[in-house]
């Protein structure tokens, strides 16, 4: 259906399964009747939901894990050791092998009956495996249910790892034991998870297959020193060859055993940030089979359910004749909701879903919705075109190399009228500072126009990057403090009449 309903690559494990997986006529991605728990909105309670809630975890990911680190470090390699699936899918990022667009790939994590400290308890599978089977000789139960966000390490892709950052409980820092560390993108990604507040975080020190033992023992006291007095600087330190698969079941143990359980509130309005959004029409598809768009991403609070009326914010933005900025809210209706193959009768937070719409295609291809915010309809926060926020600089520039080894430049303050690059939530828009109050180090404030109309709310963290040598580096982080409302039209109904 999307871009979420990756091809599951796992290898059958039961005479049963073997059978489902060679018949003839199965549908790519179809669920083996009866191996998944079943959801029903008629006697669904959002009060006694859990992320461990069976009929959750069996169909959809309720943790979500970035994976973060320099470009070619193995980032995509050890999301696909893991959950079989390639996140690396458009041709320019299989021509120069490298990550361009936020990968997606959901995975279960299965724990075996044994002593704890039996070696191999552990595995992982697609996302549609049974939530138990029998395997060398061996009962495996479900654990947790994953989504491994796949962030570009390249330099000049720091913003889409930052809309990434926005959604992730956890991080996975790859470092390769090949090359010295840290790398330039090493430390702006770590300084990325820091402002985003993430402690829960585990190494992996990758490639260690094609290096001498001593080199790798060299490269881990790198890693300990470069991390020491960080967020990460209690976080385990794994060794792994991701192409190998070596030591992936320890990863696995360490995701069930050392990341505690995520904060979620189920009971709110929900909230979902959109991260890709994509038209799944094909051209010469009959006008009477012609889908509406779908939007994807992760649910911040609350539930959604089929047959929800939603809303789009800010939806189509555009100026009137003096110049100022109106937005058009989207309204629509959810037709269904998938977590890669699974299909849901509700989506809950944690996990990367898909939602199927009654919005125009045209207005979601290409990831047209990103940055947006999808919930009920008029019960989303409001949107600003100006934001008052107070900030924190960075004290050096990270993530650029200095041709001599020498420390970093400094970060300079911030002027009135220097344009920003922001993120907020997996928005990326551009910003202009209209005023600057430095106060003292722990209150400096200032005043920013954005570019364009942003739905967000206050205490929102911000990150804040500037062009430096043709590329936008990050500066510093904030947080709002408030904001200038935008005139809203009156919403455009896709998909269906406006109701009485």
């Amino acid at each position: 259906m999307s871009e979420f309903e990756a091809t599951s690559t796992a290898a059958a494990a039961q005479p049963e399964q073997a059978k489902f997986e060679a018949a003839p006529n199965r549908k790519k991605g179809a669920v083996p009747p009866g191996k998944l728990k079943e959801q029903n909105l008629a006697t669904l309670d959002v009060t006694t939901l859990d992320y461990l809630t069976p009929e959750v975890i069996s169909r959809q990911a309720t943790l979500n894990i970035g994976t973060i680190g320099h470009v070619a470090h193995g980032k995509s390699t050890v999301v696909k050791a893991i959950s079989g699936i390639q996140t690396i899918r458009f041709k320019d990022e299989l021509v120069r092998n490298i990550t361009i667009k936020l990968g997606y790939a959901n995975a279960k994590i299965y724990k075996c009956d044994g002593p704890d400290n039996e070696v191999g308890q552990f595995r992982s599978k697609s996302s549609n495996w049974p939530d138990e089977f029998e395997e060398d000789g061996k009962i495996w139960r479900l654990q947790r249910h994953v989504s491994f966000v796949d962030c570009p390490g390249h330099d000049i892709l720091m913003a889409t790892m930052l809309n990434g950052a926005a959604v992730m409980d956890a991080a996975l820092l790859l470092i390769a034991g090949n090359e010295t560390c840290p790398q330039p993108q090493t430390s702006e990604h770590l300084a990325a998870i820091e402002i985003m507040r993430m402690e829960n975080v585990i190494i992996l020190q990758n490639k260690v297959d094609i290096v001498k033992p001593s080199d790798a023992s060299e490269n881990m006291n790198q890693i300990k020193n470069f991390v020491e007095g960080t967020v990460a600087g209690k976080a385990p330190i794994i060794p792994i060859s991701a192409v190998l698969k070596y030591n992936v079941d320890v990863v696995c143990e360490y995701i069930v055993r050392t990341i505690p359980r995520p904060i979620r509130n189920f009971v709110a309005t929900p909230r979902l940030i959109i991260i890709r959004s994509f038209d799944v029409n094909k051209p010469g598809d009959e006008v009477k089979s012609l889908k509406g768009g779908v939007a994807g991403g992760s649910i911040l609070e609350g539930v959604l359910r089929v047959n929800d009326e939603i809303e789009v914010r800010p939806g189509i933005t555009n100026r009137n004749a003096e110049g100022k900025v109106q937005c058009t809210p989207i309204y629509s209706r959810i037709v269904s909701l998938y977590a890669e193959h699974n299909e849901l009768q509700y989506a809950v937070p944690g996990g990367l879903i898909g939602v199927g719409t009654m919005i125009d295609p045209t207005l979601t291809r290409a990831d047209r919705l990103v940055g947006q915010v999808l919930g009920l309809r008029d019960r989303l926060p409001e949107v600003f075109i100006e934001i008052k926020i107070s900030y924190y600089l960075l004290k050096r520039l990270l993530g650029v190399k200095t041709a001599d080894g020498s420390k970093q430049a400094k970060v300079a303050k911030l002027k009135v009228g220097e344009s920003l690059l922001l993120n907020i939530g997996s928005t990326t828009t551009g910003g202009v500072v209209s005023k600057v109050d430095e106060g003292n180090e722990s209150k400096a404030t200032a005043k920013i126009t954005l570019t364009s109309p942003v739905c967000t709310k206050e205490r929102e963290k911000i990150a804040l990057s500037r062009r430096i040598d043709k590329h936008f580096r990050l500066i510093g982080w904030g947080e709002i403090l408030k904001g200038k409302m935008v005139e809203m039209n009156k919403p455009a109904f896709a998909g269906g009449e406006e109701k009485a």
